[in-house]
């Protein structure tokens, strides 16, 4: 269980360490294995914070459980070095058990302090309550997390547990999977997903329409598809005059050496590393095009993603995890690491009384229920 003076002794040895083996430029200075049922709230808090802060990767293995406090200290863990690849710094073994809880205030602690005065207990628990509640959304802000983490936490049971199963919690979390293969999905809707992943707002999988684009004519396709950019933009120039009389385009090599060229300058167009496919989108009858994903067929976090905006190519606006990029093959509300068939929130422990000056705020758990000690 994670204690008051957890974050703290770990403070100590992390400070050693990096004095006795400092990190090389763009590495984590060290890998801990987490494996915890819960415990003292701002002490998991602490341990994630210390984690960023001292470029440490946490790692959940496969027969391992990290819960609700334990899974707060492994959202600091997941420093990501600079040349990251699958599997570097990946941290939720898939077989392992990662899940969030509401925290709540340890009931014998409390009575002990105001057990003569009802509305000090009252008012201490709320006060409690909101420091708690302060806590985890600045935790979460310092940890890029979206709002929407916080309130799916606090509007939950105490007793309700919030595994991490599907490729879209595991982005939002900013988790990697580790041993997480290639989806068994024809390529086409790899790409779909891949689209569907790097666009701003997701949209229904059934609204999507794909095709692919033949191997020999993917750069003058992709060409085509700036030059109708620059008319729609009126761009004028050499450039945009070479487009209108096709000047560049007579040969395979013109073509190729323009392709490079305007890859080169920083325009939007992907590198074709395999199977090219053009995703289109289905609104209200409308059919326009999305997005033009390459894909390797041999190394699953190798792809290549433009979007087709109004006024020509464009970037992904969401990028995938530099440790992960497969996880973007996967539509996301696929699992990638199943919850246990036993539910964990039956695991109890009785209260600590007498220990801490207040109340704390605990987390792994569930007051109230069989086999607690009142």
């Amino acid at each position: 269980m994670i204690e008051a003076g957890d974050a703290e002794r770990l403070r100590d040895l992390l400070v050693k360490l990096q004095t006795s083996s400092p990190p090389k430029p763009g590495m984590p200075l060290a890998t801990i294995e987490l494996s915890s049922l819960g415990g003292n709230l701002s002490e998991g808090v602490q341990l994630g914070m210390l984690l960023r802060s001292f470029k440490v990767v946490a790692v959940v293995r496969r027969q391992d459980v990290c819960l609700s406090a334990c899974a707060l200290a492994l959202l600091g863990g997941n420093t990501v070095r600079t040349a990251a690849a699958y599997p570097a710094d990946c941290n939720v073994e898939i077989g392992s058990k990662v899940a969030f809880h509401n925290f709540f205030l340890d009931r014998a602690e409390l009575r002990d302090m105001t057990a003569d005065d009802p509305v000090a207990s009252r008012l201490r628990g709320f006060a409690d309550a909101r420091g708690g509640a302060a806590m985890l959304i600045r935790y979460a802000a310092d940890m890029g997390l979206p709002p929407a983490f916080v309130a799916n936490l606090m509007a939950r049971p105490v007793e309700e547990f919030q595994y991490v199963e599907t490729i879209g919690e595991f982005l939002a979390l900013n988790l990697c999977p580790l041993g997480l293969d290639r989806p068994a999905l024809p390529m086409s809707h790899q790409a779909v997903n891949v689209c569907n992943n790097s666009l701003a707002t997701p949209a229904p999988l059934s609204s999507f329409i794909v095709g692919p684009i033949t191997a020999p004519l993917v750069r003058r396709y992709m060409l085509e598809r700036v030059q109708d950019g620059m008319n729609a933009a009126r761009t004028k120039g050499k450039l945009a005059d070479q487009f209108a009389t096709w000047s560049v385009m007579r040969t395979g090599e013109e073509v190729d050496k323009l392709y490079e060229d305007l890859r080169a300058a920083g325009v939007a167009l992907p590198e074709l590393v395999g199977p090219t496919f053009e995703v289109s989108l289905n609104q209200a009858g409308r059919v326009r095009a999305a997005c033009y994903v390459s894909l390797s067929a041999t190394d699953p976090d190798k792809y290549e993603v433009v979007l087709q905006g109004e006024r020509g190519l464009a970037e992904a606006v969401r990028k995938p995890p530099a440790n992960a990029r497969r996880m973007f093959l996967f539509d996301r509300l696929a699992v990638a690491n199943q919850r246990p068939s036993l539910d964990l929130r039956d695991v109890v422990f009785p209260d600590k009384s007498g220990e801490r000056q207040r109340a704390s705020l605990r987390s792994g758990v569930a007051p109230g229920r069989p086999g607690v000690s009142e």
